[in-house]
């Protein structure tokens, strides 16, 4: 038996389930990436608003790479459980705000539609950092971009501007500093090479907030599902497991309606910046530490590598000494206690949150995460012996000798290695010039720290 709207009825008790008419509800949200993230964060906020009675907020989802979600979660007619896990306790609930999920390069004339529809007013978007096709200057990819949602929102984009619709709010969910402001920059480069009318529409009429996201969300095991089944007394192929905690600051500058997060824990604030630098310097920089220096040490969890002595002062230390100081705290933003608060996630042994996991793409990552921390301890003269030994794991793991490297820039990343060598492998990288070039010049102290690690 699996999962679904005919036998929401035989789950136990305990679990909790929709209390409003899931076919009643209008889809107005489009989200680009439905992965267990976006289930576990945004569409878990949208549900509790549904619950709450707002109406018109189901959620369809688009899968950018693959069918697997919708083969998820359509038989499923979108439901899914969310289940909390803290040490040893676990709390389920059924979510209904997904209605359907379509597949980019199958579905896009019903993409298409869902977003042109008069019931649409939100487009967001958990795409991970490559999804936006960047170049490493930071401009549009035009030639990825083509493979990715950039065609499907402008067709969309031009339809609703013919039909005298209203704008979209575009809402990027990713671990992008000023997500918000890059997803606007590289849409309207898109539009104006392609349609500089529509361009001029979509500056007027559209709206891309900045948001910072925060969830623990591991990759949902076999084991994790065949445990559900058994307590639930069927199959869900669409479940996620995730931590207590959550957070969702939203920068307060929509087009058009929008759900009441806010009565659900979202933060709606005038700039997200001080937020989203501490979730970027401190959180993940910390977790990319622990994942390349973790798979070193022969751990394969997150929890395993925090309880490693050595790891845990690095973490506190990158955390505490290195990223903290870099980050100007909103009013109530009390950093030392950010930190205590993610060295106990990063513990909690029920997420069994893979460290592979979090090494994948760190070319796309530790920009954000490490270099901008080294850059401005750099303009004060001062080093980050922490980064610097999480960047030569990183080196180490992106060599391609120790474990798979997948990565959007595996190859590049060989083909330094194989070219520069031990001696000269920071230079290419970092230098400048380099593949990963930024703000952050590397030393000839700099380059024998790391040197000496690798």
């Amino acid at each position: 038996m699996r999962l679904s709207p005919d036998t929401l009825d035989r789950l136990p008790d305990a679990v909790a389930r929709p209390g409003y008419n899931r076919d009643k509800t209008a889809i107005g949200i489009i989200h680009f990436g439905i992965g267990a993230f976006h289930r576990a964060h945004q569409a878990w906020y949208t549900d509790a608003c549904l619950n709450a009675g707002e109406g018109g907020w189901a959620i369809c989802g688009v899968s950018m790479r693959s069918a697997t979600v919708a083969e998820q979660l359509n038989p499923q007619s979108g439901l899914y459980t969310l289940t909390q896990r803290s040490g040893e306790s676990a709390e389920t609930r059924v979510i209904g705000a997904v209605r359907e999920v379509l597949v980019a390069g199958q579905d896009n004339d019903a993409i298409v539609a869902r977003l042109a529809s008069p019931d649409c007013h939100i487009a967001s978007f958990t795409v991970t950092e490559k999804g936006y096709c960047r170049q490493a200057d930071g401009s549009l990819d035009f030639e990825r971009a083509g493979e990715g949602f950039y065609p499907l929102l402008a067709e969309a984009l031009a339809q609703r501007a013919e039909a005298g619709l209203p704008g979209l709010t575009l809402l990027s969910c990713d671990n992008l500093s000023g997500n918000g402001r890059i997803l606007g920059e590289l849409l309207r480069a898109w539009l104006e090479r392609n349609d500089a009318q529509l361009a001029e529409w979509f500056a007027r009429e559209c709206s891309t907030p900045d948001t910072m996201v925060d969830r623990i969300v591991p990759a949902s095991a076999a084991t994790d599902l065949d445990d559900l089944a058994d307590a639930l007394g069927m199959r869900d192929e669409g479940a996620v497991f995730t931590e207590p905690f959550s957070q969702w600051v939203i920068e307060d500058r929509f087009a058009g309606p929008r759900p009441s997060w806010e009565n659900h824990g979202a933060q709606i604030v005038t700039d997200v910046t001080p937020y989203e630098t501490a979730k970027l310097r401190m959180l993940n920089g910390a977790h990319s530490l622990l994942a390349y220096s973790g798979l070193d040490a022969g751990h394969t969890y997150v929890h395993e590598a925090i309880a490693d002595a050595e790891l845990r002062e690095l973490t506190d230390s990158l955390m505490r000494e290195e990223a903290a100081p870099t980050i100007t705290a909103g009013a109530d933003q009390d950093l030392s206690a950010y930190a205590d608060a993610l060295v106990a996630r990063f513990a909690n042994p029920a997420l069994n949150h893979q460290l592979i996991q979090i090494a994948m793409d760190g070319s796309q990552k530790i920009p954000q995460r490490w270099l901008e921390t080294l850059a401005a301890h750099q303009r004060d003269g001062q080093q980050c012996p922490a980064i610097l030994t999480a960047l030569a794991a990183w080196l180490r793991h992106v060599r391609g000798d120790r474990r798979e490297v997948e990565d959007p820039m595996a190859q590049e990343l060989a083909a330094a290695w194989e070219s520069a060598g031990t001696e000269g492998i920071v230079e290419a990288m970092f230098g400048p010039g380099g593949l990963l070039a930024s703000h952050w010049q590397p030393t000839p102290s700099d380059r024998a720290f790391v040197t000496a690690l690798l």
